[in-house]
């Protein structure tokens, strides 16, 4: 016999509520939060700027069809393009991500934060220049910060306990429903539009980790986020427009996002939105790697002076690390591209061993014929400790540790070298924030003239200054 389906339309699922409400409604009231994101937007955007310096990621950027002229466009940095705000965020997005370079975080799923500013320029800088244009009050950095945190927030709090690595699923899938939500309230939506445009991102079919994995490790990785934010901002701009949504998204027996693409299980927050994960963000201030591997490079350059003259000594390299390494960047055989490269931990390993360093043109493949690399990652053995996987999600430690020792043909030994909380870690910030500095100087200065770099950094380094500047105005300042 047939059954009879209900065809009354739901309450929309309480996640897109808490979702919409958190996003249009929150206030912020954490000074930590607010410093945290303004150091944020300065090393993303120091991190796209950089990426400027590599063809394979500037072929993919400027309009879908060239020559385009966009009215009130939004100016790429470091580059001469004003676009659409779509295709703006897709170009800042993929620069942000290229190099592996902005912030991380860590947790049942992993992902990357400030992929979420391609996005968050992109419409706020729209709204803010055609506000202007029209004579109205234009937007303002805070308007940008306070973006920053709740995506962060929601990205990362969806992260806390819900994997969607274990089902083969992409972490871009929360770049788009974060930057999906604070792309519409800059556009000023509505309650209602904001969960319409958030349903829609939950339910548009989400990338899958091929590209991260072997064998098939490649660039797609670098430019899946600009492609996420870019969709996000095509949604909302849907939903102001007044395209409907979908209330039970995720939650619809047979054809929602948790019985299709989550093995039924239902999503999980395990607290509510605040400012938790910006507070607690992870930086790659060091070294441009998949974070897993941070706190082994720093092994590695510890004990690049006691190796660095005894290479064909070495009989075992041993490498301790977490699950979580092991089921990403734990990677033998062959490397292709700069892509697979910076995701294999032996790799990053030999890197930091053979030269107390390691720079993104490390990947490239001039660097990487250097025969020695493959002779030592052939050398090193990976084993997982318990308790750093225990610590790894453990909410109150949330370390990323690694260990090496190295054994050689006499019989002698190194110390056993430990790292457990890497330079971007929250518990090293007094620590960090310096080279975070350091790190933005450093990377403006390889696209934009001297005189624009001392503006910007007079500029960045003023949280009041910077929170009161028209959006426009501050993604002006770098502009070719």
């Amino acid at each position: 016999m047939s059954q009879t389906v209900s065809n009354d339309r739901p309450a929309p699922d309480a996640l897109l509520v808490d979702i919409a409400e958190y996003a249009a409604n929150a206030v912020i009231e954490s000074s930590e939060a607010y410093e945290t994101a303004r150091y944020c937007l300065l090393d993303t955007i120091g991190c796209g700027l950089l990426a400027l310096r590599y063809p394979e990621c500037t072929k993919l950027l400027g309009p879908v069809v060239p020559g385009t002229i966009v009215p009130n466009g939004v100016p790429v940095p470091g580059t001469s393009y004003r676009l659409d705000p779509v295709g703006a965020a897709f170009n800042v997005g993929c620069m942000i991500r290229w190099l592996d370079f902005n912030d991380t975080w860590l947790a049942a799923e992993w992902g990357h934060p400030s992929d979420n500013l391609g996005a968050i320029l992109a419409v706020a800088d729209y709204v803010s220049r055609t506000r202007a244009a029209n004579g109205d009050s234009p937007l303002i950095m805070r308007d940008v910060l306070t973006a920053m945190i709740k995506a962060h927030e929601i990205q990362g709090v969806l992260a806390l306990e819900n994997s969607f690595n274990r089902v083969g699923l992409d972490h871009v899938l929360l770049v788009k429903v974060a930057s999906t939500a604070v792309a519409a309230v800059l556009l000023g939506g509505t309650r209602d539009e904001i969960i319409n445009a958030v349903s829609n991102a939950w339910i548009d079919g989400q990338s899958l980790r091929t590209y991260r994995h072997s064998p098939n490790t490649g660039t797609r990785k670098s430019w899946a986020a600009g492609d996420a934010t870019s969709r996000a901002v095509r949604l909302a701009l849907m939903a102001i427009k007044g395209e409907m949504g979908y209330p039970s998204a995720l939650t619809a027996p047979v054809w929602g996002f948790q019985d299709v693409l989550f093995k039924g299980r239902g999503l999980a927050l395990n607290r509510k939105f605040g400012s938790y994960v910006m507070e607690h963000v992870l930086f790659k201030l060091a070294y441009p790697a998949e974070f897993h591997g941070q706190t082994a490079v720093e092994c590695a350059v510890q004990l690049h002076p006691l190796v660095k003259d005894r290479w064909e000594e070495i009989d075992v390299i041993k490498l301790t690390t977490h699950e979580s390494a092991i089921r990403i960047i734990d990677k033998r055989g062959p490397l292709h591209n700069p892509a697979d490269r910076d995701h294999c931990l032996q790799y990053m390993t030999a890197i930091g061993l053979l030269f107390g360093q390691l720079t993104a043109d490390h990947y490239e493949d001039e660097a990487a014929s250097d025969p020695r690399i493959d002779a030592l990652r052939e050398k090193m053995t990976v084993e997982e400790d318990v308790r750093y996987s225990a610590n790894y999600l453990d909410g109150s430690k949330r370390s990323i540790a690694n260990a090496i020792q190295i054994f050689f043909k006499d019989g002698s030994a190194t110390e056993r070298v430990e790292v457990e909380y890497p330079i971007g870690h929250r518990r090293r910030r007094s620590e960090g924030i310096p080279l975070l500095e350091r790190k933005f100087e450093t990377n403006v200065r390889t696209r934009l003239a001297d005189r624009q770099v001392r503006e910007i950094l007079t500029v960045g380094s003023d949280q009041q200054l910077l929170e009161q500047m028209p959006v426009h105005r501050f993604v002006d300042l770098f502009a070719l």
